[in-house]
């Protein structure tokens, strides 16, 4: 047996409601390692080109990482794939918690889908044993409702990923969430389990993956941990951590970044999580304002932004919580009397931004309200907050009116509106049906030029940090395959948490941030490095918190003998395969254009983005030939191809 994978995954087809158990030779994992790497090979694979990521044909499955069920810190990730019925490219959406973990236990190196049942399903493994069961007692319910019923029937200790009313509605904006609303939200990828009547995945297995040097692999976990690991923060550092939120106009004006050394970076993101930039990233320009259309130092204020910020979260917190195998835990539990909460999510940063910020809503009990309603449907709070913001726009401007809002009056920060507006794109009812699918196909619905208020890349909102701020992102946001994201790769943006000090042997050209064309090189050595570091399961944060044993984990476990070369090239591969899929779908990415307002086209006025456009085409010309792309059209090029083992994909492009 193979050494550190079961080198087996399972088939289900739910129309036959049969299972099959397909062996996978070794090689195929040393050449995609795992999660979304492994989903890529498979799916691709598998499927013909133009199909339908809403019918019976299309396949998608979880995928955990190759670290995933293992002690590596942050290893606990997993990944949702599949054709993305919002943007008809490939799709992902990475999700944390517990459940990634539990694939694992259960024996299999993923899951995947095919078909469609004939009713609502769910599918449990229970030590060892495979069934499709009727979700008809479920459906309908939100993703905990659903998940305390499971356990009633199957034991408090199984751990579920299920969608929620959003999906089963066949949003397009809506995910798959496990542990009472985490949820892996982008690509749409809710509406396809939701399009196959699959309510749920229930699990419970007792499996351990073997690994090649289990004391050596343990060693390096206990020296990492040991290395991170701090007692009481002590006075000074709580205070500073306090302070951090507050500092939002002196990093404006001072232009400071939001990168820091590893142990600060580690204090503030387990005392505060993502939270922390509510304030900082609204000042300093990062967070998106009125729809893209603001400055946030003028038109969402520090006096407006410090309402949401992370001191004003914690004041609600219970305790700290993370993902299996973090030792920094930037979740919590929160209790919010107000709303009769008693227990909730601490909202993220791109939640808090999508329903703050960017509506100019500073009521801090409508964001917990929404978090909550979100979570339970299991739908992306960037997409649905951008699409509010979408509704806003178009209501202020008479493309919309109370007549068709269903006499709400959508304006900018009427957190009492905002909320009933999510309820109704929830349960797609009146105008929540027109937004349901995000921003792109509402647009084309009403008309009259509203198009111009819809802030997407191919149909997926982006997320909730500007380009002018990080400009690679917008190369990452237009012509990533899977468009809009802000956690695909791009240089300026993880240079937060820099790579070349991550990785020892990971090193970037030393005048990247002044030469173009050794900013190019840069590019794709960070492209190729995030393909790999999702593959494997670790949490993009990872790489704020220091130096990390990323190779010796990964070779203790298998028995490789990787290098920083053969990580690069597996990442290169990864990241084609990725791009090839989209262009084997039909999308012509490279006529991508993203809104102007995104990139400064007109540029700002005022603020601290005066006067700056982002060219990010000429930018993704030069990616490309780093690549081995064809800068015109995009096509990677036979020879490289064939250079990365995918002589499979030739066919569909020469």
């Amino acid at each position: 047996m193979a050494k550190g994978v079961y080198g087996k995954i399972l088939w289900v087809n739910l129309t036959t409601e049969t299972f099959e158990e397909q062996e996978l030779p070794l090689e195929v994992y040393q050449k995609y390692l795992g999660g979304y790497g492994l989903a890529t090979y498979l799916i691709y694979k598998n499927t013909p080109p133009h199909y339908d990521p809403l019918g019976p044909e299309a396949i998608f499955g979880f995928f955990p990482g190759l670290l995933t069920g293992t002690s590596a810190p942050f290893s606990g990730r997993y990944m949702v794939a599949g054709k993305s019925p919002l943007t008809g490219t490939w799709g992902d959406a990475n999700g944390g918690g517990s459940f990634g973990p539990e694939i694992k236990k259960c024996g299999y190196d993923a899951i995947l889908f095919k078909g469609k049942a004939q009713n609502p399903v769910y599918l449990s493994i229970i030590e060892g044993e495979v069934k499709i069961e009727d979700a008809s007692e479920i459906w309908g319910l939100d993703i905990i409702e659903a998940e305390e019923k499971m356990k009633e029937k199957h034991g408090k200790f199984i751990k579920t990923a299920a969608i929620g009313q959003a999906g089963e509605n066949i949003s397009l904006i809506s995910g798959i969430a496990n542990d009472k609303g985490r949820i892996a939200a982008r690509s749409g990828l809710g509406a396809v389990m939701g399009s196959k009547n699959l309510k749920m995945l229930v699990l419970k297995g007792k499996n351990r993956v073997e690994m090649h040097e289990r004391e050596e692999f343990l060693e390096w976990v206990k020296a990492y941990n040991k290395e991170g690991r701090e007692g009481d923060p002590g006075f000074f550092k709580k205070l500073l951590v306090k302070m951090v939120p507050r500092l939002a106009k002196t990093m404006r004006r001072i232009g400071m970044g939001m990168a820091g050394p590893g142990g600060l970076m580690r204090t503030i993101y387990h005392n505060v999580g993502t939270s922390v930039a509510n304030t900082l990233s609204a000042e300093t320009g990062d967070t998106p304002i009125k729809n893209w259309g603001g400055i946030g130092m003028y038109d969402f204020p520090y006096a407006q932004s410090k309402n949401i910020s992370a001191n004003e979260i914690q004041k609600y917190k219970q305790k700290e919580y993370g993902c299996f195998s973090c030792p920094v835990q930037c979740g919590a539990i929160l209790k919010v009397p107000e709303l009769g909460l008693e227990e909730t999510h601490l909202p993220e940063y791109e939640t808090c931004a999508a329903f703050g910020s960017d509506l100019l809503n500073d009521d801090l009990m409508a964001l917990f309200e929404i978090n909550e309603l979100c979570n339970r449907a299991a739908i992306d709070t960037i997409s649905t907050g951008a699409t509010v913001a979408f509704a806003i726009e178009c209501y202020e401007n008479g493309f919309l009116n109370k007549e068709d809002t269903g006499g709400l009056e959508l304006t900018w920060g009427n957190s009492e509106a905002i909320v009933e507006l999510v309820k109704k794109i929830i349960n797609r009812e009146g105008i929540g049906d027109l937004l349901a699918d995000g921003t792109k196909i509402a647009a084309q619905k009403i008309g009259k030029e509203s198009e111009k208020y819809a802030m997407h890349s191919l149909g997926q909102e982006v997320a909730m940090h500007n380009p002018r701020t990080f400009p690679s992102l917008a190369l990452t946001y237009a012509f990533d395959p899977t468009p809009g994201r802000h956690t695909a790769a791009s240089v300026d943006f993880i240079d937060i948490g820099p790579v070349d000090k991550f990785q020892e042997g990971f090193e970037l050209p030393k005048n990247w941030k002044k030469d173009e064309d050794q900013k190019y090189e840069a590019q794709k050595l960070t492209t190729c490095f995030q393909q790999s570091l999702n593959s494997v399961g670790l949490c993009m944060f990872s790489t704020l918190f220091g130096p990390y044993p990323f190779l010796d984990l990964i070779n203790s476990l298998t028995g490789w003998g990787l290098n920083i070369s053969d990580i690069q090239e597996t990442g290169h591969r990864i990241q084609t395969l990725r791009h090839a899929f989209t262009l084997r779908e039909g999308v012509d990415i490279t006529k991508n254009e993203l809104p102007g307002r995104m990139v400064g086209d007109p540029p700002d006025e005022k603020g601290p983005h005066k006067g700056t456009t982002i060219k990010y085409k000429e930018f993704y010309k030069g990616y490309c030939e780093k690549m081995g792309w064809n800068p015109e059209n995009g096509y990677p090029l036979k020879q490289t191809l064939e250079n990365l083992n995918l002589e499979f994909a030739v066919k569909d492009f020469y």
